[in-house]
C-alpha cells in the first residue's frame, strides 16, 4: 500500500520529523484496541496498553531498521500487538493468583487496644507514604511531574498542553508506563510493608 510506504519513510525520518508520523500510524490502526477488548477479553485499559507498547515497539524497530518489509505493517503491527495482549493475560492472571495470597496481620496488632492499634495503623501509612516519595523521586523528572500533575486532577489533555505532549493519548501511555515503572521499584518494598 502506497500509505504504508509512506509511513514507514516517515518513521524512518529524524525524532523531530517522525513525531507527525507516529501519530498518523498511531490513528491508522487504532482500531487494533477494540479488537483487543473483542478477541482477547481485555479492559480498555488493557487492551490500550497492549496497542501502545505494540505501536511503540514496531516504530522502535522501523526506526533501527530491523522491520525487514517481508510483511504489511498492518500485519506486522498486529503480530506485535497480539504478543503483547497475551503478555497483558498473563500479567492480569499472575496478579489475581498474588491478590489471593494475602498477608495475615500481625497477631500482635490485634491484641493492642483501639488507641494504640490506631497509632500504628498511622504509623504504618506514613511509612508507606515516605516509601511513595522515596521512589518517586527515582523515577525521573518528567515522570514524577506527569503522575504528580495527574493526581492533583489534570486530565490527560491538561497534562498534553501544559508538558507538552503530542496528544492526551500520548499522556496516557506515557503516564500508564510510569505507574508500571514506580510498582517494579516499589515490588520488593510493597511485600514487606
Amino acid at each position: 500500500m502506497e500509505k504504508d510506504r509512506e509511513i514507514l519513510a516517515g518513521l524512518q525520518t529524524g525524532p523531530g520529523e517522525r513525531a507527525s508520523w507516529e501519530l498518523q500510524f498511531y490513528r491508522r490502526y487504532e482500531y487494533f484496541i477494540g479488537q483487543g477488548c473483542r478477541k482477547y477479553r481485555l479492559s480498555t485499559e488493557d487492551s490500550f496498553s497492549a496497542y501502545s507498547d505494540a505501536l511503540l515497539s514496531a516504530i522502535q524497530n522501523i526506526a533501527s531498521g530491523r522491520f525487514d518489509g517481508s510483511c504489511s505493517l498492518k500485519t506486522y503491527l498486529f503480530k506485535i500487538f497480539s504478543n503483547k495482549c497475551i503478555d497483558q493475560i498473563r500479567k492480569n492472571a499472575m496478579n489475581k493468583a498474588t491478590v489471593h495470597h494475602s498477608v495475615a496481620s500481625p497477631e500482635l496488632l490485634t491484641q493492642l487496644s483501639d488507641k494504640a492499634r490506631s497509632a500504628v495503623e498511622l504509623l504504618i501509612h506514613r511509612n508507606k507514604i515516605e516509601t511513595l516519595r522515596e521512589y518517586m523521586g527515582k523515577l525521573g523528572e518528567k515522570c514524577r511531574e506527569l503522575l504528580l500533575h495527574f493526581e492533583d486532577g489534570f486530565s490527560d489533555k491538561d497534562i498534553a498542553e501544559k508538558m507538552d505532549y503530542n496528544s492526551p493519548a500520548v499522556v496516557k501511555t506515557t503516564r500508564l508506563r510510569c505507574i508500571e515503572r514506580l510498582r517494579e521499584l516499589m515490588k520488593d518494598t510493597l511485600k514487606t510493608i
